[in-house]
């Protein structure tokens, strides 16, 4: 019999149970637009942290301070800071792939201007800060060489400082105090939002960390350097040939392991998204679970299908059909009723997708290929439960089937 026609039988044997058909075909209509939404949700998440993670800065490259132990146990990143200034003037002279290179000193403090008060970060750097984060000015100017030499009293707000000590008004031009001291705000950073780890990019006051280092911090030691290779095909050789600056510049032998760490945003990002794709597969397996309940739930109504159409079954045979036409015509009737299931679970899919972001502004992204394989994994579920019933069919005797009340 040919498939079209194998098609047409199968739909008009699901056509005169339409309210039995919708129920059973349920399951799986929640299971693909589950997956698909749980799966959307997850995509968003990564593509999210994935913008945080560029946001950060272009072909960035980040030295932080190392571990330390004790007892044999791990201090953790950052118990064992040997970075200084000298560090990062020693990487700029030196360095042939990094084109940028800015010390990070940090500090908190709580920042009094335009009537109000806010704690933030306050970071001390070098004026190609600017070009290694690749961030833009909302107003006014950013630190300049001169600044930094000599160690003026200026400072740069981020936007979320500045909205809360100077709402409504532009800060350029006015004085906020850090620590007793004055300090003149000669611009305003754009909006940056939210990092992978969900810190505030924006809430910060960046000066010449000359300045930072005299009036503020104090301490020899410098938070992080950051730096910024020629282009992305530069950025692995950029690490290794920071790397050893910095080993040279911390004197280390041969035989001492490097008390500092070198990364790039593919680290940060990588670190960052391999949670989000754990929990979005373990999402899209919990919401396959209804798929398989779904898959049950056609098998069950095959199994009283077949019953009903016993008779049925015993004239086809007693005509000339073979156990093997009947056993494709059942299969064919189990695996259009899951496929139209899955269609219709796609469109819940989408549609729950719309909602998630609509109602939560929560970013989702539908992927092609989630959907593929979701109608095809009913499909699945539809040949693989609907097998049985239609083995059962293709069994029976034509005189049983007959003679069957």
């Amino acid at each position: 019999m040919r498939p079209d026609k194998l098609i047409r039988i199968a739909m008009r044997s699901i056509a005169r149970t339409k309210m039995r058909s919708m129920l059973t075909a349920l399951g799986i209509i929640i299971g693909v637009g589950a997956v698909i939404v749980m799966v959307a949700i997850g995509h968003g998440a990564k593509s999210r942290i994935e913008q945080s993670i560029q946001n950060l800065g272009t072909n960035m490259v980040v030295i932080t301070p190392g571990t330390s132990a004790s007892g044999g146990v791990s201090r953790g990143a950052g118990s064992f800071n040997r970075l200084t200034t000298d560090d990062a003037e020693k990487l700029q002279r030196e360095s042939m792939l990094l084109s940028e290179v800015t010390p990070v000193i940090m500090t908190f403090s709580r920042v009094r201007g335009g009537g109000g008060n806010w704690r933030a970060p306050i970071y001390g750097v070098a004026p190609n800060f600017q070009d290694i984060r690749d961030w833009g000015m909302a107003s006014g100017q950013f630190i300049g060489a001169a600044d930094l030499r000599a160690r003026r009293k200026v400072c740069v707000l981020g936007a979320t400082v500045a909205e809360n000590l100077f709402p409504e008004q532009d800060p350029v031009g006015q004085e906020v105090i850090l620590r007793g001291v004055p300090f003149d705000v000669i611009g305003v950073l754009e909006d940056k939002g939210q990092t992978a780890d969900g810190s505030d990019q924006d809430d910060m006051v960046i000066a010449p960390w000359t300045t930072i280092q005299d009036r503020l911090a104090g301490r020899q030691f410098i938070a992080q350097i950051l730096g910024s290779a020629w282009s992305p095909d530069d950025v692995e050789a950029a690490m290794d040939e920071a790397a050893a600056i910095m080993r040279e510049s911390h004197e280390l032998g041969d035989w001492e392991e490097d008390d500092f760490t070198v990364r790039n945003q593919a680290d940060l990002a990588e670190a960052a998204t391999g949670t989000t794709e754990v929990m979005t597969l373990l999402l899209a397996a919990i919401a396959g679970i209804s798929l398989l309940v779904g898959g049950i739930g056609i098998m069950n109504i095959m199994l009283v299908s077949v019953t009903e159409r016993t008779r049925e079954i015993g004239i086809r045979m007693a005509i000339g059909a073979r156990p093997g036409d009947v056993l494709t015509q059942f299969l064919v009737e189990a695996v259009v009723l899951s496929v139209l299931g899955g269609l219709l679970g796609v469109g819940l899919g989408y549609a729950g997708s719309w909602v998630v972001d609509y109602l939560t502004g929560w970013p989702t992204v539908i992927d092609a290929t989630t959907v593929a394989l979701a109608l095809g994994f009913s499909a699945s579920v539809g040949i693989f439960f609907g097998f049985w019933p239609a083995r059962k069919a293709a069994a029976l005797s034509p005189i049983d089937a007959l003679r069957f009340e």
